[in-house]
């Protein structure tokens, strides 16, 4: 039994040994592929270094994508919700479009109702570039074409430049020799012309030369003597009234001072700016009749008071100029602006003037309506300046000439 135990032992170990050396040759041929095999497991640090690298480019890859992709979609919104927009937009657009037709039908009746008939204008030749703008503030009306205050005064100034253009010679045409000769033929001068008084004070001065003299004068021999110029009794008691008052409060002197001039019996506001800036050189606007009609057509003022045409016309004016204006505006008006027949047609103004048309338009009609020196014929002063002279002035003829 034991010997039968031994080979059975016997039997296994060999066959052991023979799996063994089977092993053997077995791993000795495998042992070059294994080390292949095992050669990776001592690289991986560096693959595994390549692996995160590529996994991240593909994160990366695919953040950029998916942006993109929400970007896109986002534009394709925004571009969508653009293309709705106008489409909303004309809806309301045809909605108040819709309404407004439904509206302007009652507005435009009213208007019809409302508006006057147009006034048919007449329209003045083109001169130069000028313009006719206008408008006013405080006392000065506004122009019916809804001129501004700015334009107003431009134009008004124009204006001045203008007739300062067309009678440069412009004077008092009054004739005068002193202060106390002027503000005596100034007095005389209401309700009449001033060639009338021209042609009366040489005989009153030749025969009271001074204050005191005509002062001290016999009423009925003045009368006589002022008997042409008209109202001859009242100026009289004027004349001899101021002559007392000057001797008596202002030593036989005409004084400079407004508030002076105004006390003396017949001397308001008006002779007192003609003294005033004629005598003294003291700026002053005169408001004669001619000057009240003139500025009121230019639409200066719409004033018709004395001292309130003052105050609004010498608003649009330097002070320095209310002198000349004065001349130039009245110097107008006697000779082309004339109250019943203006001389549009003749007028150098007429393209600034908002009353073109009042008087006859037509060139060689309204050539005949212009007086004094426009027309050849002789001024208002016996003795006129010697620039009135050299311009074709002619003096005017004595009483009793002709």
């Amino acid at each position: 039994m034991s010997a039968e135990r031994d080979s059975a032992v016997g039997e296994q170990v060999s066959d052991g040994g023979r799996k063994t050396a089977k092993a053997a040759r077995t791993a000795a041929a495998a042992g070059p592929a294994s080390a292949k095999k095992a050669a990776p497991a001592r690289k991986t640090p560096a693959k595994k270094a390549t692996a995160e690298k590529a996994t991240a480019e593909k994160a990366a890859e695919k953040k950029a994508t998916a942006e993109k992709a929400t970007a896109k979609k986002s534009a394709g919104k925004k571009a969508a919700a653009d293309k709705a927009a106008p489409a909303r937009k004309p809806a309301a657009k045809k909605a108040s479009a819709r309404s407004a037709k439904k509206a302007a039908p009652a507005k435009s009746s009213a208007a019809l109702k409302k508006a006057p008939a147009p006034r048919k204008q007449v329209v003045a030749p083109k001169k130069a570039t000028a313009s006719v703008p206008a408008a006013p503030a405080k006392t000065v009306a506004a122009h019916p074409q809804g001129e501004s205050r700015t334009a107003l005064v431009r134009r008004a100034r124009r204006i001045n430049r203008e007739l300062a253009e067309v009678y440069p010679y412009a004077h008092p045409e009054l004739d005068f020799e002193n202060p106390f000769q002027l503000v005596v033929a100034t007095v005389l001068s209401a309700q009449t012309t001033d060639l009338r008084v021209n042609q009366t004070t040489p005989a009153l001065f030749a025969k009271y030369p001074a204050p005191e003299d005509l002062a001290a004068a016999d009423p009925e021999e003045v009368e006589e003597i002022l008997r042409p110029t008209g109202f001859f009794r009242a100026k009289t008691k004027s004349v001899i009234g101021l002559s007392k008052a000057l001797v008596e409060q202002f030593g036989g002197e005409v004084p400079g001072r407004l508030e002076d001039l105004v006390k003396l019996p017949g001397v308001g506001r008006k002779t007192a700016f003609v003294v005033l800036g004629n005598a003294f050189g003291r700026p002053g606007i005169t408001v004669d009749t001619h000057f009240q009609r003139l500025v009121r057509r230019w639409k200066w003022t719409d004033e018709t008071d004395p001292d309130k045409i003052e105050a609004a016309v010498g608003a649009l004016f330097p002070k320095s100029d209310w002198t000349d204006l004065s001349h130039h505006v009245i110097w107008h008006g006697r000779r082309i602006c004339h109250a019943r027949k203006p001389a549009c047609g003749a007028c150098p103004i007429a393209p600034l003037c908002p009353a073109y048309g009042e008087g006859e338009t037509d060139p060689e009609k309204a050539k005949k309506l212009l007086k004094y020196e426009k027309a050849g014929q002789p001024g208002q002063r016996l003795k006129p300046p010697q620039a009135y002279l050299d311009a074709g002035g002619r003096p005017a003829p004595p009483l009793g000439a002709g």
